[in-house]
């Protein structure tokens, strides 16, 4: 028995002394070239290139919180003239990275930016309440189905159908249509 307690306490040792050597190497590796050189950028696609995917721009990222570059892109995605003003694209724009592209979605016309798309096929209340009083709409308006959903609805006999998948969610769980990927200019 002490033997075996004598091993037990000696991988323990072991163990403390290999945790505390990796917190140190995970510490100077942090630090590598003193204190305050940690990488800042101050454009997006400096950054998006190397974060890869980030939803929200976040440090390390440093520059202005809309770049001109976005609306400059967002104008470009909607094939808007050359002198549309950049303010109508920069208002309520919103922009993140993924797989280290910078992509970008204006609001202009109440576009769920922020919302991850809705692919539940499950009919929401306001959806159920509406078909019961429309029994037989062709078309339920946005206001019902909510704005990120994935599908075109109808009513049938009182009760929601979905018609067809009008849109696909990106790699992270946007939606694809609304989301414009901005080329480096």
């Amino acid at each position: 028995m002490p033997r075996c307690r004598a091993r037990s306490e000696t991988r323990a040792r072991a163990a403390r002394r290999a945790a505390g050597a990796l917190l140190v190497a995970i510490a100077v590796a942090g630090c590598a070239g003193g204190p305050g050189t940690a990488a800042r950028y101050d454009d997006p696609f400096s950054y998006c290139a190397a974060v890869g995917t980030a939803d929200v721009p976040a440090a390390p990222y440093a520059g202005p919180a809309m770049p001109t570059v976005i609306p400059e892109g967002l104008r470009r995605a909607f094939g808007a003239p050359a002198d549309a003003p950049l303010e109508v694209f920069a208002r309520g724009a919103s922009w993140r990275c993924m797989n280290g592209q910078v992509y970008a979605c204006s609001v202009g016309a109440n576009l769920p930016c922020a919302a991850r798309a809705d692919t539940s096929r499950e009919a929401s209340g306001a959806l159920i309440d509406f078909c019961k009083r429309e029994p037989g709409a062709a078309i339920v308006p946005m206001v019902v189905t909510g704005r990120a959903t994935v599908y075109e609805w109808r009513c049938a006999r009182g009760a929601p159908v979905i018609v067809r998948q009008v849109v696909e969610p990106d790699a992270r769980g946007f939606l694809s249509n609304i989301w414009f990927a901005i080329p480096r200019p």
